[in-house]
């Protein structure tokens, strides 16, 4: 049933002289929702992984950071094993 109402907004639109790339205002609005509960989700995983000791992961122009639990950024994996075996 949904894809039949998407198939009809989108020849509606058509049919209205809109550009089917054009969202309407309450799929902007679900949308603008969806970002808000996930940008909160998002910033309860980092304060949990803080309060647990665990460096939390960024990625910025392919390269990994890692916001480590006393707040320093780093680009070496805190995970790492070095030569002694142990994390690094």
């Amino acid at each position: 049933m949904a894809e039949s109402k998407k198939g009809t907004d989108a020849r509606s639109a058509e049919q209205s002289g809109k550009r089917s790339s054009e969202l309407s205002l309450e799929t902007y609005q679900e949308a603008a929702e969806l970002r808000r509960l996930g940008n909160r989700a998002v910033r309860k995983a980092q304060a949990e992984n803080r309060r647990r000791g665990i460096a939390n992961v960024y990625s910025h122009e392919g390269r990994l950071y890692f916001e480590l639990p006393g707040g320093e950024i780093t680009e070496q994996d805190p995970l790492e094993k070095g030569a002694n075996g142990r994390a690094t």
